[in-house]
């Protein structure tokens, strides 16, 4: 997994992803010239996309080998990375060693993984193939991979196979993300499955942390996951007026993560 970018880096990486997204390549020299850096810097991020599995290094470039939904899911990675890492750090700090938990889609939930790396004596249960990835073989932590249907493009694990393995467990913390939220606290998603089997985790934890960052604030998504009800924790990079009423409303505690830090 690529560490959290400086945002001028990450927005060159999108850039790049976008062009390689439609073009199927992209060659050193044209990309220079179109970002207006130098060669030497294209090849360095090339080199990082495809030590990230984003795009494959060929002489004078690079090609897409992973299919265009692997690279949007990439090219989504990096949206807001330093906001994500500082989530991702907010939130590993709220989970004790020693303790059990869900860990579920996204590229928020997948900084937050990384921050636990160091944690001790944790039982992980994710359906999310990357996540499984961070965090197993590191000691002290033990990696439950949820069984069902393997989401090709993001590697998620979803379906009825996955809820039903789910509810076998109880767990004291649910990690989980989301694609948008309003500002009455509703959390939000698009794939009916993926909110069902996120339903299922929330369902079967003691303690459930929200993270998502500022860009997710009143973003439209069309399936409910749920509300302020449903959580204990929103971590967040920034959040408005409304949404941090409510939440002091329903008694969610919000922890703000900084990216500067």
């Amino acid at each position: 997994m690529m560490p959290p970018l400086p945002e001028a880096v990450a927005e060159r990486h999108r850039a790049i992803l976008e062009i390689a997204r439609h073009t199927g390549s992209v060659g050193v020299e044209a990309l220079a010239e179109r970002l207006a850096v130098t060669p030497q810097t294209i090849r360095r991020d090339l080199n990082l996309l495809a030590k990230a599995a984003m795009l494959s290094r060929v002489h004078g470039g690079a090609v897409v080998t992973s299919g265009t939904d692997n690279l949007a899911y990439a090219e989504r990675r990096l949206v807001a990375a330093p906001a994500k890492a500082a989530i991702g750090a907010a939130a590993a700090a709220l989970v004790p060693n020693g303790a059990s938990l869900f860990l579920t889609i996204g590229s928020t939930t997948e900084a937050m993984a990384r921050a636990l790396v160091d944690h001790s004596d944790l039982m992980v249960i994710t359906n999310n193939l990357n996540v499984v990835d961070i965090l197993a073989g590191r000691p002290g932590i033990e990696v439950i991979a949820a069984g069902g249907r393997v989401r090709p493009h993001d590697r998620a694990v979803v379906g009825a196979l996955t809820m039903e393995f789910i509810r076998g467990f109880k767990v004291d913390y649910a990690l989980i993300g989301a694609s948008a939220i309003e500002a009455d606290g509703s959390f939000l998603d698009f794939d009916v499955d993926e909110v069902r089997v996120s339903q299922a985790i929330i369902a079967h934890a003691r303690q459930v942390i929200l993270g998502l960052d500022g860009s997710k604030l009143a973003r439209p998504a069309p399936v409910r996951v749920g509300d302020l009800g449903d959580i204990d924790f929103l971590v967040t990079d920034r959040i408005d007026p409304a949404l941090a009423a409510a939440c002091a409303a329903a008694g969610v505690r919000v922890v703000e993560g900084d990216p500067a830090a």
